[in-house]
């Protein structure tokens, strides 16, 4: 026989699966719980804490206890599949869109970064990716002019890597991906449609060419609750 709180938060998962209680919808409060299910506020904080941890709901304070979007999955050992078809094969539906693209001169961060000449051009491209009409992604991407002069908005417009092998013939061969929790500025914010300082995954990324030449460089924002990640690993 399963705990009380185990069995609490059992019967407020299966109405969520069941869309009883839909995504950001606003729970009962503790108190109604506890009159529900004729228990303590300690087992039903308990339960609630749970749910938290695993993702079912979000607790924000001084406004209860809400249902947790589903969160979208991102392959990170994925190199096949791009943005969007990761996004469409969870039934979603994607959408990248180009917030501005300029040429701007190389600082001597993004010198170091992308191995070129200090004031060397670099494209730097901001987009905003959406999943079912919702920000999901705030990214920086730069890419050297020498590497492929004159990118347009609409090549940017779908995924950066596809684009840069159909029309400059540029194949990225590998990256160098890292990852860290950090909270969200006011330009970040903005964007993603939520707090500041609120946390979010911040995810850099460099690429490279088979010659090791560097590629590209970006730094990407992921919302907090609507971001997940998987990681696959092969031992021989």
């Amino acid at each position: 026989m399963s705990s009380m709180h185990q069995q609490i938060k059992e019967s407020i998962i299966t109405k969520i699966e069941a869309n009883e209680y839909a995504p950001q919808s606003q729970l009962p409060t503790e108190a109604e719980f506890c009159e529900t299910y004729g228990v303590s506020r300690t087992t039903v904080r308990t339960a609630l804490q749970q749910l938290t941890q695993e993702g079912y709901v979000v607790r924000r304070q001084g406004q209860g206890t809400f249902v947790a979007e589903p969160k979208i999955r991102t392959n990170l050992s994925q190199t096949i599949t791009s943005f969007s078809e990761q996004v469409t094969s969870q039934g979603k539906k994607p959408f990248i869109k180009v917030l501005s693209l300029q040429v701007v001169p190389a600082d001597e961060a993004l010198s170091h970064l992308l191995k070129t000449d200090a004031n060397a051009p670099i494209q730097k491209i901001t987009r905003l990716r959406y999943v079912d009409e919702k920000p999901l992604q705030y990214e920086i991407a730069y890419v050297p002019w020498s590497i492929a002069p004159g990118l347009t908005a609409d090549q940017c417009s779908s995924s950066l890597y596809s684009s840069l092998r159909a029309h400059f013939d540029i194949r990225i061969a590998r990256t160098e991906e890292h990852i860290q929790l950090h909270a969200m500025d006011a330009t970040v914010a903005t964007y993603l449609e939520s707090e500041e300082q609120t946390p979010c995954f911040y995810l850099e990324t460099l690429a490279y060419l088979e010659d090791g030449t560097v590629a590209e460089h970006s730094q990407t924002y992921f919302h907090g609750e609507r971001a997940s990640f998987q990681i696959e690993r092969h031992y021989h």
